[in-house]
């Protein structure tokens, strides 16, 4: 009797990564670097029209005098002394001085005032709450230009405030419409049942406002600070109409079209001062992002 044995078959030939440092390694790296740039090609265009003014600002400001009118992108020697000759600007450290406290104290005056109006708005049942939420909308539609004159001759003959931030920063101490709208957006957020639950504990409407309120509605008070802040810090009509007869008084918006006049030939030093008036606010939003993007994106979500 002859035994028959079956042969194994053969083994499928295994496929190896390529080696870490060959030439299909290379390729395949090459390909997922191109895939990359062509998922996020529109993403990249929008990315660099919106960074590359601030590179031009940037290597304009570290270029000598001659340079910086020659058209040169880029900069022979890099003159940081530029930033040290604008700080001995005559001036500019109190326009430094006026911006933080003009946009210090405007900022604290708003969200105080705007925190128990939105919250009054949001979560109160009272007759004349749509109409009195249609009034702060429609004082959004009135251009402040038209008020300028009127508000201009009460500040500086009855109050005697002219040559000075105060006709500014006063008024925020009584609300700000648009503050006032998107914080009440964010309250209707928060679900009721909290704030009943406050109240059966024994606490009042204030405590309630500050004690629940006020920590749960973080993302949202961050959000009109920042936007309220930054209109602060960047406002050039209100300092031009009450703060141009006093140079004592002018903010950095406003101070550094003058120091533009005074420096017209010498860009450097112009870009330098420019740089300089950004920095605080791209800083500031570059930490705060986060809290910012919350509160803005949840004040269109009704709770």
């Amino acid at each position: 009797m002859t035994s028959t044995t079956l042969a194994a078959p053969a083994a499928a030939p295994e496929h190896t990564a390529p080696a870490p440092g060959g030439p299909a390694a290379a390729r395949a790296r090459r390909k997922r670097i191109l895939h990359w740039i062509a998922v996020h090609s529109v993403a990249i265009a929008v990315a660099l029209l919106f960074v590359l003014p601030f590179v031009f600002v940037f290597l304009t400001s570290v270029m000598s005098d001659s340079q910086a009118m020659s058209g040169d992108l880029w900069p022979d020697s890099w003159n940081w002394s530029n930033y040290k000759a604008v700080f001995e600007t005559p001036g500019f450290l109190d326009w430094w001085r006026n911006s933080l406290m003009y946009a210090g104290l405007g900022t604290l005056f708003t969200v105080c005032s705007a925190i128990p109006v939105a919250y009054a708005l949001a979560k109160f049942r009272f007759r004349g709450r749509r109409t009195a939420m249609l009034l702060v909308i429609s004082t959004m539609m009135l251009p402040p230009q038209v008020i300028v004159i009127p508000m201009y001759l009460v500040w500086a003959q009855q109050f005697h405030l002219s040559g000075t931030l105060w006709p500014l920063i006063i008024p925020m101490a009584f609300g700000d419409a648009y503050s006032i709208f998107l914080l009440r957006q964010f309250l209707l957020t928060i679900p009721k049942e909290y704030i009943e639950s406050a109240k059966v504990d024994g606490c009042g409407e204030f405590r309630t406002m500050i004690k629940i309120v006020v920590p749960m509605a973080k993302p949202g008070i961050t959000a009109i600070a920042l936007f309220q802040f930054f209109y602060c810090w960047n406002d050039y009509f209100g300092p031009q109409i009450y703060a141009a007869q006093n140079p004592g008084a002018w903010t950095l918006s406003y101070g550094l079209e003058s120091f533009k006049s005074a420096h017209a030939v010498n860009w450097n030093m112009t870009m330098a001062a420019t740089l300089l008036v950004m920095a605080p606010v791209i800083i500031i939003f570059f930490f705060a992002q986060k809290a910012f993007v919350e509160g803005v994106t949840l004040t269109g979500v009704k709770g």
